[in-house]
């Protein structure tokens, strides 16, 4: 008798041990219920109250849309997707999304759990994870990446950086230095007439002409949408203009694979002077940009 209830305060303990566990994860333990007929519910939950905050679980166990309705609409149809997918299947169901919280407060929800068939429906046993610090740090690191996604050029943190070394180094020994700034020419018709996955390859192939056009030492960045730069080091504001104007008759030639000639550049040009800080570098090469559009697009202006 004395071991059965060495037994039962044993397992008593290991029940209580559990669940002060289960209180102090960053996530929640979970059951997730979908019934034929479309009916969702979490007949048990476990864990980080911060993730329902406002909503009673017994609330939950009866209707999960209680906790549905919170997740951000951007994200709702994939989660779905993410569900039928595995009840139909029956594979893991794996998928993240943002839990709007009643305070406006957004936490990304990693959830990952196993499909079992019920008669009348499927039971999911999982785990819900906070994972919005991880999210945020990933954003971090993307923000600090030196490359742009599409075209594999350098981005405007990285031209920033090196323009602001190449500014240093032209006012110490007043070697020359000159910028092109490149805005492709009603690019928003591009999208709207070939669609933005042709408008996507126009900006990749334009990258790629413009990096067989210049030098190892010259740096080609993408500033944004269907704005780029183009950074000379050593190179006088004489030399710059006849090599953008190359470049923009290179571009109108080439064959984007949509009607020829549809695809053109307007350039602006300026050379550093000695003393002048990068902000006003890039305003008078934007200056000449301006001027290239307002005088009828597919053109190089140069500003002395």
């Amino acid at each position: 008798m004395p071991s059965d209830t060495s037994a039962l305060l044993e397992t008593l303990g290991s029940l209580e041990q559990l669940k002060k566990m289960t209180e102090r994860i960053p996530g929640m333990i979970f059951q997730f219920h979908r019934s034929a007929s479309g009916r969702m519910r979490f007949p048990y939950l476990a864990g980080s109250v911060a993730l329902i905050r406002g909503v009673e679980r017994r609330l939950l166990a009866d209707d999960a849309h209680h906790a549905f309705d919170r997740v951000d609409p951007e994200d709702f149809p994939r989660l779905m997707a993410a569900i039928e997918r595995s009840a139909k299947n029956q594979t893991p169901l794996a998928t993240q999304f943002r839990l709007r919280q009643p305070d406006g407060e957004v936490h990304w929800i990693a959830a990952r759990a196993q499909p079992e068939p019920l008669g009348n429906g499927t039971l999911w046993h999982g785990l819900m994870l906070d994972i919005s610090e991880q999210i945020a740090y990933q954003a971090h690191l993307r923000e600090l990446s030196d490359t742009d996604e599409l075209t594999g050029l350098a981005n405007r943190r990285k031209l920033m950086c090196r323009l602001d070394e190449e500014i240093s180094l032209s006012n110490r020994h007043s070697t020359p230095l000159s910028l092109m700034l490149i805005d492709l020419d009603h690019f928003k018709r591009i999208n709207d007439t070939w669609g933005h996955l042709q408008g996507d390859q126009v900006l990749t192939e334009l990258a790629g002409l413009c990096t067989d056009a210049l030098r190892e030492e010259d740096l080609v960045a993408r500033l944004g949408g269907e704005e780029f730069a183009i950074m000379l080091p050593l190179t006088p504001l004489s030399r710059c203009q006849p090599l953008a104007e190359r470049l923009r008759q290179s571009i109108a030639a080439h064959d984007f694979g949509i009607t020829q000639g549809r695809v053109t550049v307007s350039i602006g040009v300026a050379e550093h002077r000695v003393g002048e800080s990068r902000d006003v570098l890039i305003e008078r090469a934007d200056r000449g940009l301006y001027a290239a559009k307002h005088r009828g697009r597919n053109l190089v202006i140069s500003v002395e």
